[in-house]
């Protein structure tokens, strides 16, 4: 999936997490894993840890302590922050999806 593309996703990585956590909560590491699966490239934990520490600091997602695992969901600002972001997403892409 890397091939030639010079597109930088980064940029993407807090609405991919929001996203995800929209499905089901999670750790940072199974987030990792569904990144990976879907840009081919397992973003480092100097990446995601710090996003995830900024999504929660905006009050977006809240993390649940499991034993030695955080697992992170969506608050209530995160569900209508998700919301909001996959409106603009599509206001700004869904004419490059439409080209398939």
């Amino acid at each position: 999936m890397r091939g030639n593309c010079q597109c930088d996703m980064r940029g993407f990585l807090s609405f991919q997490i929001l996203w995800l956590l929209s499905k089901k909560g999670m750790c940072g590491e199974e987030l990792a894993r569904e990144i990976e699966k879907r840009r081919g490239e397992k973003p480092k934990a100097g990446t995601i840890y710090p996003a995830l520490a900024q999504l929660k600091s905006r009050g977006l997602i809240s993390g649940e302590d499991r034993g030695k695992t955080v697992v992170y969901s969506l608050t209530r600002g995160g569900i209508e922050s998700v919301r909001t972001a996959k409106v603009r997403f599509i206001r700004s892409f869904g004419d490059i999806l439409a080209e398939g």
